[in-house]
């Protein structure tokens, strides 16, 4: 297992090695970042006048209105360098385009595979990727570089199809599986239907992609349970973000994503741009290191996070993040309760009597949220109706709207065209 050595340092050392890059960072953007010229200016920032990372704090962080408005004003390069486009997958608005050079994709590969490293990966696995490797998605072709760098086998099925996955699982016995942990759900669903021996197969350890497994004190939430209670198999839970072009992994421990000082700076931010200590909910702050395309400076993700700063069992010395409470955006204000979606999830993820749903939240004429739940239930009935309004109730203490739906029409809630990941919440506010 490769740990980079800036990952077994001191905070103190790891501190003073980020400050150094950041600040270098900062006068490559000085010099080639048409935004950040810009944004300085506004803003009375003399680049040179930045010399610690305290002093970082003086320029305003940067959200993603003004990179999806500001797009190409982003990029550092003539467009002749740029090796490969990617966007974001425009869950909270337009999608963003990331360009990516040469050198870019190589941190992204490198970034992957101390990744992987940090999940147990080895030379000697096989990971069969369970999600797509086209429609401009970064993360496809990160996993499947960082795969092949770390010297293992890769099987790129791609996403949906159980039979398909099933087939190729007993074929070429993967030891790794990578993909959306509601889908390993449906795996598991169709081995039982199927005769299938989960526990009798080659599979031993999941890379959880796009969804929380854990609750924020690490202990495994509704998906997770219902996952290793059926299938003896080792979670890893991940999080990143295009824009950060950078991944938290959790090691066997699994106690939260590490963090990779060599390449981002992440600060948890308040609403008023304060850093929060540890186990503080914030807003996860990133600046991208050794980025040469369109890096980022004090970017906010929308993403909140807690972040843990005690040396993990696994001797890195890095911080680690929590799973994603919720986006900051997406925060619902419903009968005087506030959740986020995530907490919702769990709530139907636990419900026997609800095989797949999504959730829409749109304004009423008085400007507060509504919230509609569309369900696919185990059967319509007068009777599952009361049960599923009964465990609302119980758990929220107000009902939202509740609109039962077919397989069908689920499916293509979840799954519009162009659909990178399958859709779990719609926001018309």
């Amino acid at each position: 297992m490769y740990i980079p050595d800036i990952e077994l340092q001191s905070l103190a050392a790891i501190r003073a090695f980020q400050e150094k890059e950041v600040l270098h960072m900062i006068g490559y953007l000085q010099q080639f970042s048409p935004f950040y010229k810009d944004w300085f200016k506004r803003h009375g920032i003399q680049a040179d006048d930045i010399r610690s990372l305290e002093e970082v704090k003086k320029i305003p962080p940067v959200t993603k209105e003004a990179l999806q408005e500001q797009n190409w004003d982003f990029l550092c390069v003539d467009k002749s360098k740029i090796a490969e486009y990617t966007t974001t997958s425009g869950t909270l608005g337009r999608p963003v385009i990331l360009a990516l050079t040469e050198k870019d994709l190589q941190r992204l590969t490198y970034n992957e595979y101390i990744s992987f490293s940090c999940a147990d990966g080895t030379d000697s696995d096989v990971y069969q990727l369970m999600l797509t490797l086209d429609r401009q998605f970064m993360a496809g072709m990160a996993y499947y570089n960082g795969i092949r760098k770390l010297g293992a086998g890769v099987l790129r099925v791609g996403p949906g199809v159980p039979s398909m996955q099933w087939e190729n699982i007993e074929r070429i016995q993967p030891t790794t599986i990578v993909g959306v942990p509601s889908f390993l759900v449906k795996l598991i669903a169709y081995a039982k239907e199927h005769n299938i021996d989960v526990n009798s197969t080659s599979v031993k350890k999941a890379v959880c992609i796009g969804e929380n497994i854990r609750n924020t004190d690490f202990s495994l939430n509704v998906l997770g349970k219902k996952i290793t209670e059926q299938w003896d198999i080792k979670l890893y839970s991940t999080y990143a973000s295009t824009e950060m072009q950078t991944a938290f992994t959790e090691c066997k421990a699994g106690h939260g994503g590490h963090h990779h000082p060599e390449l981002l700076y992440v600060e948890l931010l308040d609403d008023n741009n304060e850093q929060v200590g540890p186990g503080e909910d914030g807003e996860v702050t990133i600046t991208t290191l050794g980025v040469e395309g369109m890096p980022l400076l004090r970017y906010k993700t929308g993403d909140i996070c807690r972040y843990y700063n005690e040396p993990c069992s696994c001797g890195r010395q890095t911080i680690r993040l929590s799973p994603v409470i919720g986006r900051k955006k997406q925060m619902l204000k419903f009968k005087g309760t506030t959740l986020y979606p995530p907490a919702l999830f769990d709530l139907l993820n636990e419900m026997n009597e609800v095989r797949e749903f999504v959730v829409e939240v749109h304004s009423n004429e008085l400007g507060t949220d509504e919230i509609m739940l569309h369900l696919w239930p185990l059967e319509e009935s007068e009777e599952m109706d009361r049960k599923i309004k009964s465990y609302l109730q119980a758990k929220l203490r107000v009902i939202p709207q509740v609109r039962y739906c077919s397989q069908a029409e689920i499916m293509k809630m979840q799954f519009p065209e162009g659909s990178r990941k399958p859709v779990k919440f719609v926001d018309k506010r």
